[in-house]
């Protein structure tokens, strides 16, 4: 019978026969049966029953009182069955008393068979009785649990109508109706406006905030009920520090705890429990372990509690000591058990203790319940015994959607995404956990276009996403760059009014910032009501991609003043930030305070981070002695960011060691043995080129093609190098060839050093000019209106030609220009390129140059003055490649400079030798500012 319609005929019958609820005797005759309510079992109880009907007292309403209530006293299913058909055979031969109603009623909630209760207070309305305050707290304790929210509402404006809604019991009752029902703005109300509260009204509203997780709200009215000086018993306590471990508020719970016993509140199992869990909850394993072990009374509840606490917090040893510990003092487990056990042998991935852990299951028939079943089908999956898990799983008789998703999320976690694919795809209904597990997969098997469109496919099906189904999409719009599905994803996290916590804030901040939106990002950031360390840390990362050093060293200073400690994660991106924006002293000096200020050891991870900052700045001899220094042997990826900053600097000999290392310490890498041939290209020597090529050959390694991707009304376009298969490709060749015309008349011209293949300089010029990057730009500015930014993703590093091309671009074209590689970031924007065509610069003082080092500082602003100390021309070419690339970008098309100098020849030749660069150059010296343009031989 539906909920809703429970209710008929009406609630209240205002018509009614009295009905006398009187139980004492009113026939005056001695039934010779005594007392029955020192029978204590059915048989004792039938025996008498036979009894009174022999003697023919079947009409008797006394006995037949005391035969139900002694039925009901017992208390199983059978006996309350008895009790009913007592109840029915009465009302056949006379009328049944409330009371008899009442004692029935009482005795199925109490066997917490709620729908019976519901069908005898039905039947009670069609007998015509009107319940009193004694039948409403059951009955509507019953709606409760069946969450019968419209019946339980009717009841509640019936008891206004007939005026029992004053009653403290019933108003307690409906306190927990809509506590259960999720209600807590009608309980509060009906809380609010007693005259008259009892411990059991503060408890209901207490434990209703505890249970729908407002554990805030749980405390302060418990500190309310103190105030009000009511005295909280065993329940009340025992929902105040449930409260307390859902806030992971270990102190207010030890002060619960305290209060407790002095107090001398009755630490009944229930409260036991409560602590025992709050303590595990709040990390404070070897408390709760004491009073677990003091407790005399241990029911199954707190082993469970126990158990399933050690398990989930990855302490599996202890969970099976306790296990076993279970089993020696004759406790019978449970499913709950049995599912913390496996969870527990699932974690330590021992197959041997798995498979004895199911072997007890099957011994025992819990494999009847399919949570039970479903957890060891996780259990041999995460063992990697698949083959086994299928078994069991093809064997169960019913196959509920958890299982589904079980097997689903085990193949997805073993890596066989196809296999998981095929089982989602046969699987009939799906629910959201379906759909999340198998968006999360392939996001995790970077298949990030499988991913959204799986997300549509989604929609279709009229599921509505959860915060898990966002972070995932998020992270797959980021990988992508697609930032017109990342600002739909932002759309629907407020349209569908999803609490953005600080997991699914962190997953929008890192997605903003990989599609090159850096502005948004941070926007997102600082409108988090929570943030932890991993939200400062995407926040870093993504001034890290942007090229923001100054903002990420800004963001990690703001972070630690709101008292976080940063984490090995934080300093990676605080690492690279300064890499990035060349920032070789303030990443010196924050890996230098890692341990000694922060407490957190520098990982291999760091001393990559140190290395490619060294790399970068063309501190190539300092980076190799880091190598040599570090406390632990250095891996492949150190080697890499050594072998790429060899080949930007044109060391060819130690960019050939780096590589072989690299070779020797990680084979399966074919993009090292790419990258070392191209470091031979760009110095001419092909003899060299062929033979890493040919080994590329011999081993079968392919090189990994560079592709482009650029998001257009929301679809993805991909470009490789030289592409003639994009439908529009002969409009985008067009739009090169004018963009090339503009930028030879600026006088930009192309660099052919990353052309890494022995053809003539015109076929070099034309292959530079249709890399998959520059094609996606092209592809932009014909697809999209004046104004509109531009961002491209790039699966490989950009080239240095390309990176000029799109500053340039951006100015010709007044467009914002981001492009991402596989190493970082870069965003230009032609009002920042043109606010610095005329620069003034302010000389340092006497004092200021004698610094120690030569270039300790180098502020550009947008104020178009820059501020620059230096010591001395040997020291300058000396850091000449550190600041090149910064450089380059803000001053990418400098007209004018204040002040002139003329140069020697020496140390024209030297900048001259050592830069590929084809705008021009300023520095700044103690006397005077150079300005080096190619072409020229003294600056003007």
């Amino acid at each position: 019978m539906a909920a809703a319609n429970l209710l008929h005929p009406s609630p209240i019958v205002s018509v009614v026969r009295p009905v006398e609820n009187d139980i004492q005797l009113k026939e005056k005759e001695n039934l010779g049966i005594g007392s029955l309510k020192h029978l204590r079992n059915i048989k004792e109880i039938k025996e008498t029953h036979g009894r009174i009907l022999k003697m023919g007292h079947r009409r008797v309403t006394s006995a037949m009182t005391q035969l139900i209530s002694a039925y009901v006293e017992v208390g199983c299913y059978k006996s309350l069955d008895y009790a009913r058909k007592t109840l029915e055979l009465f009302i056949e031969e006379g009328t049944p008393t409330l009371f008899m109603w009442n004692s029935l009623i009482r005795g199925y909630s109490s066997a917490y068979i709620y729908k019976e209760v519901i069908a005898l207070y039905l039947q009670l309305l069609e007998e015509g009785i009107t319940p009193d305050h004694l039948t409403f707290p059951f009955v509507i304790r019953a709606f409760a649990k069946l969450q019968a929210f419209s019946a339980g509402v009717q009841v509640h404006a019936s008891l206004l109508k007939i005026g029992l809604a004053t009653d403290i019991f019933i108003l307690n009752s409906l306190i927990y109706f809509y506590s259960e029902c999720g209600e807590m703005d009608s309980a509060r109300k009906i809380f609010d406006g007693m005259f008259d509260r009892n411990v059991v009204s503060w408890t209901s509203l207490i434990c209703g905030y505890t249970h729908l997780e407002q554990p805030d709200k749980a405390v302060t009215l418990f500190d309310q009920m103190i105030a009000d000086k009511v005295q909280p018993n065993s329940v009340t306590m025992a929902c105040v520090i449930s409260a307390c471990a859902k806030l992971g508020e270990l102190n207010l719970g030890e002060k619960l705890s305290a209060y407790i016993s002095s107090m001398g509140i009755n630490i009944s199992p229930t409260l036991a429990n409560s602590l025992v869990d709050m303590y595990m909850k709040c990390g404070a394993m070897d408390k709760a372990r004491r009073i677990f072990d003091e407790c005399e009374e241990r029911n199954l509840i707190l082993w469970n509690t126990v158990l399933s606490n050690y398990s989930r917090q990855g302490l599996a040893n202890e969970a099976l000591e306790v296990f076993h510990q279970m089993l020696s003092s004759s406790m019978v487990p449970d499913r709950v058990t049995l599912l913390a056990v496996a969870s527990a042998c699932t974690q330590l991935a021992n197959l041997e203790l798995g498979m004895q852990c199911h072997a007890y299951i099957i011994r025992k028939g819990f494999n009847i319940w399919d949570a039970v079943t479903n957890s060891i089908i996780d259990m041999y999956m995460k063992c990697n015994k698949p083959e086994v898990a299928l078994s069991i799983f093809k064997g169960m008789e019913q196959k509920t959607v958890v299982s589904w998703n079980t097997i689903i999320a085990g193949f997805a976690g073993n890596g066989d995404i196809e296999s998981a694919w095929e089982f989602f795809n046969l699987l009939v209904e799906k629910d959201l956990i379906s759909w999340n597990t198998m968006i999360g997969a392939l996001v995790q098997e970077s298949r990030f276009e499988d991913a959204l469109s799986l997300f549509r496919e989604m929609q279709c099906a009229g599921i509505k996403p959860d915060r898990v189904t966002l972070v995932s999409v998020a992270s797959a719009c980021g990988y992508l760059g697609a930032l017109d599905l990342a600002k739909w994803v932002h759309a629907c996290v407020d349209k569908n009014k999803i609490q953005c916590d600080v997991r699914l804030g962190t997953a929008l901040v890192d997605m903003y910032a990989r599609c090159g939106d850096p502005k948004s990002s941070l926007r997102v950031f600082h409108s988090m009501k929570n943030k932890d360390v991993s939200a400062w840390t995407a926040a870093i990362g993504s001034a890290a991609m942007e090229g923001n050093g100054r903002g990420a060293i800004q963001l990690f200073d703001e972070m630690i003043k709101q008292g976080l400690r940063p984490d090995e994660v934080t300093f990676v991106g605080l690492l690279t930030a300064c890499s990035h924006s060349g920032l070789v002293e303030e990443g010196q000096k924050y890996f230098q305070f890692m341990e000694s200020k922060y407490g957190v050891t520098p990982l291999i991870v760091h001393y990559g981070c140190m290395v490619d900052l060294l790399g970068r700045s063309g501190l190539i001899e300092a980076a190799k002695l880091l190598i040599e220094s570090m406390p632990m042997e250095p891996n492949d990826v150190v080697w890499g960011a050594l072998l790429a900053a060899c080949r930007v600097h044109k060391n060819v000999e130690l960019a050939d060691y780096a590589a072989q290392r690299v070779i020797e310490l990680a084979p399966e890498r074919t993009g090292i043995r790419v990258l070392l041939s191209n470091v031979f290209a760009s110095e001419g020597k092909w003899d060299e080129v062929a033979r890493v090529r040919l080994s590329l050959k011999d081993q079968g390694i392919r090189k990994l093609p560079g592709t482009s991707l650029i998001e257009i009304n929301g679809l993805i376009h991909e470009f490789t190098s030289g592409d003639k298969s994009h439908p529009q490709i002969r409009l985008v060749d067009r739009m090169l060839d004018e963009i090339s015309k503009k930028l030879r008349e600026m006088g930009h011209e192309p660099d052919l050093t990353n052309v890494l293949l022995d053809v003539d300089e015109v076929e070099k010029e034309h292959v530079l000019s249709r890399h998959g990057e520059k094609l996606a730009m092209a592809f932009g500015l014909i697809s999209t209106g004046a104004g509109v930014p531009i961002r491209v993703i790039k699966n490989l590093r950009i080239c240095s030609d390309c990176h000029s091309f799109a500053k340039l671009v951006s100015l010709v074209y007044e467009r914002e220009i981001a492009i991402r590689d596989n190493n970082s970031g870069i965003t230009v924007n032609s009002h920042i390129l043109s606010s610095v065509r005329t620069v003034h610069v302010q000389m340092a003082t006497e004092e200021e140059s004698a610094v120690k080092e030569p270039l300790d500082l180098i502020r550009l602003s947008l104020d178009e003055r820059i501020y620059v100390k230096l010591r001395s021309d040997r020291e300058l070419r000396g850091k000449l490649h550190a600041y090149d690339q910064h450089l380059n970008m803000i001053l990418g098309d400098v007209e004018e400079i204040i002040t002139t100098v003329e140069i020697d020849d020496e140390t024209y030749e030297e900048i001259v030798r050592t830069s590929r660069r084809t705008i021009p150059f300023l520095f700044v010296r103690g006397d005077g500012v150079i300005l080096v343009s190619p072409p020229l031989r003294t600056a003007t």
